[in-house]
């Protein structure tokens, strides 16, 4: 029964971090019923997500390709800053960071639904010159760094918060926000993964079963998820995101 229990939630988690973010809330608990202690459940749950977001990435590669030139920071971003919240997971226990997850959950899902506005109006206010573009861009590049570092320490919650990024970046595309906001996480899980294994903090056996899971569940829902139509997409999203911040504050305070 746990196995098939860390399969399904597997599963369901590789979709629903394939199309908004947010598997880490079915796979984490799912985690705990099978009796995974706290702590080695949240880098259990980081490694198991890991093919999904690798296989959900490859489902948008035709939209992540558009931005190659884009690529090579961003990657940078998300090595470093996945590291670093890799490392400082090992010596910040979960109870603490609890606290805080509520609240960088609201911010990411007001800058999802509004950060393409909020794009808009910096762009029509700014002078246009290049030293303000290149700031712009040093700055963009910082907070990702930040929302990768947020990814090592706790991967719950990575996706719609990158997703947050993306459109406060200005894309408006969001099957290529989709593939992008896979392909950083992957990138982040792989990182915080190695580091995680150095220090023992995997269960193994349970984590590959998940694996298995998100593997399929990523790769499938990444190839259909161009036939919703993408109002329906981004509304999904947002909804999703509220949920999400609700049960957030609900685990953290209540």
């Amino acid at each position: 029964m746990e196995y098939l229990l860390l399969l399904g939630a597997g599963i369901i988690a590789g979709s629903l971090n394939s199309l908004a973010g947010g598997g880490s809330f079915i796979l984490y608990p799912a985690l705990l019923l099978a009796g995974v202690p706290p702590v080695i459940a949240n880098a259990t749950n980081t490694f198991a997500s890991l093919p999904g977001y690798v296989s959900g990435a490859i489902g948008f590669k035709k939209d992540i390709i558009k931005y190659k030139s884009k690529l090579p920071a961003y990657i940078l971003a998300a090595i470093i800053g996945g590291y670093l919240g890799a490392e400082v997971l090992l010596l910040v226990s979960d109870a603490q960071f609890t606290k805080v997850v509520p609240w960088l959950m609201a911010v990411a899902v007001f800058f999802f639904a509004f950060g393409s506005k909020i794009n808009a109006w910096i762009s029509a206010h700014s002078s246009g010159e290049r030293r303000g573009a290149k700031t712009g861009a040093i700055i963009l590049l910082l907070l990702l760094t930040l929302v990768c570092f947020y990814g090592g320490f706790f991967n719950a919650g990575l996706g719609i918060i990158l997703l947050a990024f993306f459109a406060l970046a200005g894309f408006k595309d969001i099957y290529a926000m989709n593939g992008l906001k896979l392909l950083m996480s992957a990138i982040v899980s792989l990182i915080a993964v190695v580091r995680f294994t150095f220090a023992g903090s995997i269960a193994w056996q349970a984590g590959s079963i998940a694996f298995i899971g998100t593997l399929i569940g990523g790769y499938v829902t990444a190839k259909l998820a161009h036939l919703i139509p993408t109002n329906i997409l981004r509304a999904g999203i947002i909804i999703y995101g509220v949920i999400m911040v609700i049960v957030f504050f609900w685990s953290a305070y209540f």
